[in-house]
C-alpha cells in the first residue's frame, strides 16, 4: 500500500500544558497576543500556520520550513489549490496516528506533482534558535521553535565544514509528518499527525509541522477497526488553509511560549522532577494561546 506507515502501535502518555488565553494576566481587555510578543512569547507567522477544519473540529499546525522546506512548500501549494478540501482521514490507528491527504481516499493516491526528496534531518547553526531540556548520551534534546528535536551538541559546530550540526524532529504527540511508500523519497501529498509518541519513526519519515491547537481533535478522529487502521465512513477535512491567505480580519492569532523562557524552564524542571529517569521531551508541550477574530456582525433586520 502506497504512503503507509508499516509499523506497530506504541502507547504512551502526554502531559499537556495548554493554558487558555484568559489565564495570562498580562493580557488586558484592549490587548492582543501580537501586542505583547516579548522574551517569553512569540507570535506564530501566518504564513507558517495551517488551519485544518475537520468534521470533529479545528486543528492548527505550525509549518516548520527550517526542518523540511520542500515538504512545507508542497503543503502550502496543495492547501492553496484546494486539493485537501473534503479528503478523508482514511487511516487512523488509536494510540498511534491519524493519516489523510489522499485524493483517492484509499491510501494509494497522491497529488499530480512529483514525489519529494526525503528531509529526515536538517542542519542547525548558531543562528537557528534552539533550547535544550536534556542531554542524553552526548546529544541534546529540546526545541526548535515548537518542534521537539534531538541534535548534536553545539561544540561539534567548530569541527564541521558549514559550522552546523545535524538535528532531527522527534515523533511526539501532535507532530506532523509525511507518509510515504517503501522508497524514502516517495512522500507526495499524504500526511499524518501523531496521536501519541512513537520514536521508531524518528529520522525515517519527514517531519514538517507541530500541532499548536487541536490535538484533542486529532485523537477524536474515527479510528479503523483492525490493525491496518483503514477507516469505514471516516471523518474528513472540510478545508485546509494557510492562515496568511485568509482576510486579515478572519485570521486567528496564535502565541507560543518560547522554550527559552523562564516560565517554560520552570515547567521543564517540575516535569523532570516528577518523571525522574522516565522524563521525555514528549512529556511536555509548549503553552499556546489562540485569539480568534470576533464574529461578523449579524445582518440588519429586513426593512418594513
Amino acid at each position: 500500500m502506497r504512503a503507509t506507515l508499516r509499523l506497530s502501535v506504541a502507547l504512551a502518555t502526554l502531559l499537556a500544558v495548554t493554558p487558555a488565553l484568559a489565564q495570562d494576566p498580562r493580557l488586558g481587555p484592549a490587548q492582543t497576543p501580537a501586542m505583547v510578543e516579548d522574551a517569553s512569547w512569540r507570535v506564530a507567522a501566518p504564513e507558517n500556520l495551517l488551519l485544518i477544519e475537520t468534521t470533529k473540529g479545528r486543528i492548527l499546525v505550525e509549518l516548520l520550513p527550517e526542518a523540511a522546506p520542500l515538504h512545507v512548500d508542497r503543503l502550502r501549494l496543495l492547501a492553496r489549490m484546494g486539493l485537501y478540501d473534503g479528503l478523508p482521514w482514511h487511516r487512523v490507528i488509536d494510540g498511534f496516528m491519524s493519516q489523510t491527504g489522499d485524493p483517492l481516499g484509499t491510501g494509494d493516491g497522491q497529488s499530480p506533482y512529483p514525489d519529494l526528496v526525503a528531509e529526515f534531518t536538517f542542519r542547525r547553526g548558531p543562528d537557528l534558535p534552539f533550547t535544550a531540556v536534556a542531554a542524553p548520551a552526548g546529544a541534546l534534546v529540546g526545541y526548535v521553535h515548537s518542534l521537539p528535536v534531538q541534535t548534536q551538541p553545539d561544540a561539534v559546530m567548530a569541527g564541521t565544514s558549514d559550522g552546523k550540526v545535524h538535528v532531527w524532529g522527534l515523533y511526539c504527540p501532535g507532530v506532523a509528518g509525511m507518509a510515504r511508500g517503501e522508497d524514502a523519497n516517495s512522500a507526495n501529498s499524504q500526511f499524518f499527525i501523531m496521536r501519541q509518541p512513537y520514536p521508531p519513526l524518528d529520522k525515517r519519515y519527514t517531519i514538517w509541522g507541530m500541532t499548536l491547537e487541536g490535538l484533542e481533535v486529532v485523537r477524536a478522529l474515527k479510528p479503523g477497526t483492525d490493525a491496518s487502521g483503514i477507516v469505514t465512513e471516516p471523518d474528513r477535512m472540510l478545508s485546509v488553509r494557510v492562515v496568511a491567505d485568509l482576510p486579515e480580519g478572519q485570521r486567528p492569532v496564535v502565541r507560543v511560549m518560547r522554550a527559552a523562557s523562564p516560565e517554560f524552564g520552570a515547567m521543564v524542571a517540575q516535569t523532570r522532577s516528577e518523571r525522574g529517569a522516565d522524563f521525555s521531551v514528549c512529556d511536555l508541550t509548549l503553552p499556546v494561546q489562540v485569539l480568534d477574530p470576533p464574529p461578523p456582525p449579524p445582518p440588519p433586520p429586513p426593512a418594513g
